[in-house]
């Protein structure tokens, strides 16, 4: 008689759990929220482990051994003041000024790629120009150091999401997606995919979550793919031809580090192209599945490369397991189903063509971030979002948060829910004003056809 009762009981919890999972998620803000938990935690989980990789090599080389967690903690400031920022504009002024958020870029990486080209010629003895000299991919003006590419990413996703939404239904012809769209993105290939292919991918990415957004063709798409496998294989080959990127070594060790993820681990050379990978497969072995314990990896201590940004997930396995890990791709899994489930209720062309680009470019770079330390991937270099150090990228991220954030408060539910009930004054002048209310959705014409301005393409 028990064993019925319990056989009976178990359907019956799960009657209840799951209506209760669509209830909370069924809640006007239920999208805001789950995007400020998610990032939150991956930021706070990024600092923790951002100072367990460097504390005891700060602590050898500076005596302090908060000095590169406390930098991160500064840039994570930076990052939430402009958080705060992006998510008090009006969507009118954030399209507004993509255009120069992306020409700024442009021509930050036109000063990095001309000083890296004027020092391999040999016109000038090291790429520095009075206070503007770079170094790989930063770009130091005079005490600000920024990555170009990233503000680069930023921009596309607000421009290309204005271009996008202005075009409207005529997208769908070849002369309106080819001009200008095309040719800012053979800009960005010259001047991004030649020095941080892994960063050119995420772009790739970015710009095809937008082209998926607006509806462009199936066969569009498939034209669009072949030109964007060969302009990634010509980079490629123009890396490793030795054409102003150092020697020839150098060159044949970044195209071995694209191509050694094919072979078994066993044939690599541990003091080759292979190291990375075999570090971090290491790193991961050694973890198990509950870790080593917090601070307790042994790996960072000048094993594992680039520990605290390339390969930070390398030290979250070692230290926290397959529990740890598991957790991190829980937060990331919540942080994409909350940027498509925005991206999805947002009525207005534009929030909807941003949010699947920010959320396809944060999905994309973490991928191929621990698709690399697992061996899944080609190794290219990108930081992990929210957890590697790294200022520009922190900031910037935190810019794309902000904005994910005012597109879920400006959800139809949620702009209803928050104009009904107004939080007080203060909390409106100090974190954020109220969304407008949604338009009233005009009836749909009896004979079935679309109105006009009703979509942006037609996929087929």
């Amino acid at each position: 008689m028990a064993d019925d009762r319990t056989q009976t009981a178990r359907p019956s919890l799960s009657r209840q759990l799951l209506p209760a999972v669509h209830g909370l998620l069924a809640r006007p803000l239920s999208s805001y929220y789950l995007l400020i938990a998610s990032s939150g935690l991956l930021l706070l989980i990024g600092l923790t482990m951002v100072f367990s990789a460097t504390s005891v090599q700060a602590y050898a080389k500076n005596g302090n051994a908060f000095t590169a967690v406390t930098h991160q903690a500064m840039y994570a400031v930076l990052g939430f003041l402009a958080f705060w920022v992006c998510q008090r504009l009006p969507t009118s002024t954030l399209r507004d000024v993509g255009k120069y958020v992306l020409g700024t870029a442009v021509v930050l990486l036109g000063i990095l790629d001309l000083l890296g080209a004027l020092a391999s010629v040999g016109v000038l003895d090291k790429p520095r120009l009075g206070p503007v000299h770079a170094e790989l991919l930063w770009l130091y003006l005079g005490p600000i150091v920024l990555q170009p590419a990233e503000l680069a990413k930023l921009g596309m996703v607000l421009w290309g999401a204005d271009l996008i939404a202005r075009k409207g239904p005529a997208l769908g012809h070849w002369r309106e997606l080819s001009r200008p769209l095309f040719p800012v993105i053979g800009l960005l290939f010259v001047l991004v995919g030649y020095n941080d292919l892994g960063t050119m991918l995420v772009l790739l990415a970015l710009i095809v979550g937008l082209l998926w957004a607006a509806g462009i063709r199936l066969r569009v798409f498939a034209a669009l793919g072949v030109l964007g496998l060969a302009g990634v294989g010509l980079l490629i080959a123009a890396a490793s031809g030795g054409a102003g990127s150092g020697s020839a070594d150098a060159d044949n060790y970044r195209l071995a580090r694209l191509t050694n993820f094919l072979q078994p681990i066993e044939n690599c050379d541990l003091n080759g192209p292979c190291y990375q990978l075999i570090q971090a497969r290491s790193a991961i072995f050694e973890g198990g599945w509950f870790g080593v314990g917090l601070g307790k990896g042994a790996l960072k201590w000048d094993w594992l490369p680039h520990a605290d940004n390339d390969f930070i997930f390398g030290v979250v396995a070692e230290e926290l397991g397959v529990v740890g890990c598991a957790v991190v791709l829980a937060l990331f899994s919540v942080l994409a189903y909350t940027g498509f489930r925005i991206a999805r209720r947002s009525q207005d062309p534009f929030r909807r063509l941003a949010a699947t680009a920010i959320t396809t470019w944060l999905v994309a770079q973490a991928v191929i971030n621990i698709g690399g330390v697992t061996g899944m991937l080609p190794i290219t270099g990108l930081p992990l979002p929210f957890i590697s150090a790294g200022g520009s990228a922190l900031v910037v991220i935190l810019a794309a948060i902000g904005m994910l954030a005012s597109f879920a408060r400006a959800e139809p539910d949620a702009a209803k829910a928050l104009n009904a009930r107004p939080p007080s004054r203060w909390v409106r002048l100090l974190w954020a004003p109220l969304p407008p209310l949604p338009p009233h959705r005009q009836p749909a014409p009896k004979d079935g056809r679309a109105t006009a301005g009703s979509g942006v393409g037609r996929r087929r």
